[in-house]
């Protein structure tokens, strides 16, 4: 049955992506096929051509040439293989400034042409290393970019005896010239539309606060006696045209833009107001809500007075609601985040570190923060049954709050197996689709009340 549910949950997750992932995946996949057609043709033709003059040196070093542009296809699966795409990278690029070095030596009569294939291979990794670090994205499209520079401004070959003769190069420098920049002239294309996409999006967004296309959705978070205890609250935009817009869609981009700023207001106002309604309720009042805080809305001056006006405001118990941070805002200005997790703390507000384990914090950190709760990330608890790694990560949470006196809980859990494995190592309090998906406010207070004790 555990199985069974973890299929169905992923068969749910893959029907609430987004239009707009989609289309991404659709552009970024159509640039990869464009560049490995380009170069499998290219590279294919010089391969037959090479061997028919029986020069099979050259026919190697070609289908190097081929292999590598075939298997960029597979960078449209840089998740699984992302190291292999890195290399495979490295080998096109290696390639043709060797091509152009050694065996492409300009001259008066007939000038260089292979290097203008690292034009379109600089387009090319600023889309498919656009999830990358900023140093890889941009290290490689500068280092083709450097090559091409290089290589316009040589007519010297390190091997001058391997250069092609004038007659052979002649015929292919207009194919190629004119190859590359089809090439090239093609991928701007696609960066335009994704660009255009970007703004659209952005537009769209601006407006979804005004018209009201922003929800909360709650996901339970239960016990060990299997009854609701609180929720997360997580942000869905009902897209008009796109539909259910899942936040990793439109998260990143609302932080660049600044736009997370108000959005993450409206999601603290309407928690907040929540938390209100169920204050008079006998079989919600003792529920805590749990709201994610970007890093940019927690460096805000002016924070921990918008949080204390809120909770002043709605007249609600400040220990109800909980704030999550994430590792990553630990890297920066330390001091000040103490500062203001103290006086959060002070006034009651229950503050927890979200996906604990995956971001930069230390120990050291951990024992200086005011924290109420740590949360196990879902990529530990996915392969606790089957991974000694993973296992021993989730021990080592789990000994950790009670050793500091902190609540823990692990999210992600899917199957029963994983609940079991949490309960025998002392963990009380799950989150996950084993038990419930995020749900709409109403959907989620019956279940809620199906789920708790009587008052």
């Amino acid at each position: 049955m555990g199985h069974k549910a973890s299929f169905i949950n992923r068969i749910r997750q893959f029907w609430l992506a987004s239009e707009l992932g989609i289309m991404q995946r659709r552009r970024e996949r159509r640039m990869l096929l464009l560049a490995s057609f380009v170069m499998l043709l290219m590279g294919s033709g010089w391969g037959i051509f090479f061997g028919a003059k029986q020069q099979w040196s050259l026919v190697g070093l070609d289908l190097v040439l081929v292999v590598g542009a075939l298997i960029v296809v597979f960078l449209t699966r840089r998740d699984q293989v992302r190291n292999a795409s890195i290399a495979l990278f490295g080998i096109l690029f290696f390639v043709v400034s060797v091509i152009a070095l050694v065996f492409d030596v300009p001259n008066a009569q007939v000038p260089r042409s292979t290097h203008f294939y690292l034009l379109p291979l600089a387009a090319a990794a600023l889309l498919a290393f656009r999830a990358d670090s900023f140093w890889l994205r941009h290290g490689v499209a500068l280092l083709c970019l450097l090559a091409f520079g290089l290589l316009a401004g040589t007519q010297e070959s390190p091997l001058p005896g391997y250069a092609l003769s004038d007659t052979v190069r002649m015929g292919g420098v207009w194919v190629q010239i004119a190859a590359a920049l089809l090439t090239l002239y093609a991928l701007l294309h696609i960066m335009q539309n994704e660009v255009a996409s970007r703004t659209e999006l952005e537009d769209d967004l601006r407006l979804a606060l005004k018209q009201k296309e922003l929800q909360l959705h709650y996901q339970p978070q239960l016990n060990a006696d299997g009854l609701v205890i609180g929720a997360e609250a997580l942000l869905r935009w009902v897209h008009p045209r796109r539909g259910t817009v899942m936040p990793g869609q439109f998260i990143e981009l609302a932080e660049q833009t600044g736009l997370i700023l108000p959005i993450g207001l409206w999601v603290l106002q309407v928690a907040c107001a929540q938390l209100s309604v169920w204050k008079d309720q006998s079989r919600m009042r003792h529920l805590r809500l749990a709201v994610n805080i970007s890093p940019s809305q927690f460096k805000q001056i002016d924070f921990v007075p918008q949080v204390l006006t809120l909770i002043d405001r709605y007249k609600i118990d400040a220990s109800r609601l909980e704030l999550e941070l994430t590792e990553t805002m630990l890297v920066h200005d330390m001091a000040d985040i103490i500062e203001k997790m103290s006086a959060l703390r002070a006034s009651g507000v229950s503050l927890s570190l979200d996906d604990f384990g995956t971001g930069y914090s230390s120990l050291n950190y951990i024992k200086r923060l005011p924290l109420n709760c740590l949360k196990i990330d879902q990529s530990f608890v996915r392969d606790v049954i089957g991974n000694p790694s993973d296992a021993a990560i989730v021990r080592m949470v789990l000994a950790l709050g009670q050793s500091l006196n902190l609540e823990v809980v692990a999210e992600g859990v899917e199957t029963e197996g994983q609940r079991q494995f949490l309960v025998d190592n002392g963990c009380a309090q799950f989150q996950g689709y084993l038990f419930s998906r995020a749900l709409p406010i109403n959907d989620f207070q019956d279940y809620a009340r199906r789920h708790t004790a009587p008052a």
